[in-house]
């Protein structure tokens, strides 16, 4: 992102990652070195081609796809990373090798097949595996889209991360695309959640619940949570190579460095639609949360990380369907119904009530499309069945795979 301070909802800046994997097997294929070397004549980590780059993050297996700058509308953006996906393809071609969706490999065995960047000295990703061992599903085997939302000022820092840490828990109902690991149904919709918020644990304060404190202003960010965090990894760090806010792993951070909040608890979908439909919804209720549609300002900065925490784990777990109890927690959105209610009816209600502003109507469709049959997490549970043999995962991952190439969502 630009370092010139945007205001609020001025521009969006998206980054998508997926997998690549084995053309036959669908096996996690490292060659993502070799992707990059393909287009920039030697292993660079990032190519840039005009607004989008393509870089490696930790797992040689993985390929991002990012907007370099904020763009001022999501109007189109889902057409241009599919241009971008599909050049990938062709050249992943002749390494037997594709893009696979969704956010996390069915089968992979991180002890096994992680392959970190090899080339030249890489501190970070070896500083990270030394404190963490990398070799687990919460940093070897998830895919996710990340959606940064830009603030101008103090106020509008403050103002920002109120309405993201009210929409963190409910993203997952719309998102969740992760029900399987290590070749079986793991019993959650969005198992990559629940292994990223685990894979710090050695330094509890580097993800703390997730759910980011109640901090609205840059001196207390910085000085209370992102210290405390620099503060825990020190002895494990001494040479402060991760003293940056990048490390903090909430599902919401603050990027001072960019003047923008970076939204992290969405999956990875099955195409670049379903993608930017997911940044557009969420920034869409944001957007209506901090124009004080629903609730007022003063409001959203009383709830604790704790309390939102409950709800995240509950709709990490259950996606669409999962019930939410706290009826304070929904007065925050407007629901003047009945509670429980579904996380699904909740994302109707939203959609309806003011939280589509400024949602480009081909995302809204196909958010409301998500909305009516499932996240994708169930669709693929629907599609697999409650106990799926290896012949039945690579059937449904391939027509995944083919959801990819064409641009289309998943139908079971």
């Amino acid at each position: 992102m630009s370092d010139a301070p945007r205001r609020l909802f001025a521009a969006t800046g998206v980054e998508l990652e997926y997998m690549i994997v084995d053309t036959e097997s669908l096996d996690v294929k490292p060659v993502s070195d070799e992707l990059l070397k393909a287009v920039a004549g030697d292993y660079e980590q990032e190519v840039e081609f005009g607004n989008i780059a393509w870089s490696n993050e930790l797992a040689l297996h993985v390929i991002e796809l990012k907007t370099l700058d904020p763009v001022t509308s999501l109007s189109g953006l889902a057409d241009t990373f599919q241009s971008h996906v599909d050049r990938i393809q062709a050249l992943l071609k002749p390494l037997h090798a594709m893009l696979l969706p969704t956010a996390m490999h069915p089968w992979m065995d991180p002890h096994r097949e992680l392959r970190l960047w090899p080339h030249g000295s890489d501190v970070i990703y070896n500083t990270f595996n030394r404190i963490f061992d990398c070799r687990g599903h919460g940093w070897a085997n998830l895919q996710s889209t990340h959606v940064n939302l830009p603030f101008g000022d103090d106020e509008e820092f403050g103002r920002l991360h109120a309405a993201m840490r009210l929409v963190l828990p409910i993203l997952p109902g719309l998102a969740a695309s992760s029900p399987l690991m290590d070749g079986r149904p793991s019993g959650r919709l969005d198992t990559r959640l629940d292994v990223y918020r685990h894979n710090a644990n050695r330094v509890p304060a580097v993800a703390g619940k997730v759910i980011p404190e109640a901090l609205f202003t840059r001196a207390d960010y910085e000085g209370l949570l992102l210290q405390r965090i620099y503060d825990d990894l020190e002895p494990l760090d001494p040479e402060g190579v991760l003293r940056h806010e990048w490390v903090n792993a909430r599902g919401c951070i603050a990027r001072f460095d960019r003047m923008a909040i970076e939204i992290r608890v969405i999956d990875a979908q099955e195409c670049p639609k379903a993608d930017v439909a997911m940044a557009a919804a969420a920034t869409g209720v944001v957007r209506a949360l901090v124009s004080e549609r629903w609730s007022s300002y003063g409001s959203q900065q009383l709830w604790d990380a704790e309390r939102l925490a409950v709800i995240l784990t509950d709709v990490a777990g259950q996606g669409d369907t999962a019930l939410i109890h706290d009826e304070a927690f929904l007065r925050m959105f407007g629901w003047n119904g009945p509670a429980p209610v579904s996380v699904g009816d909740l994302w109707r209600h939203l959609l309806s009530d003011g939280g589509s502003e400024g949602v480009p109507d081909d995302a809204l469709a196909t958010v409301q499309a998500i909305v009516e049959h499932g996240c994708l997490a169930r669709r693929i549970m629907t599609a697999t069945g409650p106990a799926p043999d290896k012949e039945r995962l690579l059937a449904v991952y391939r027509q995944l795979a083919q959801c990819l190439v064409d641009g289309e969502l998943f139908e079971p």
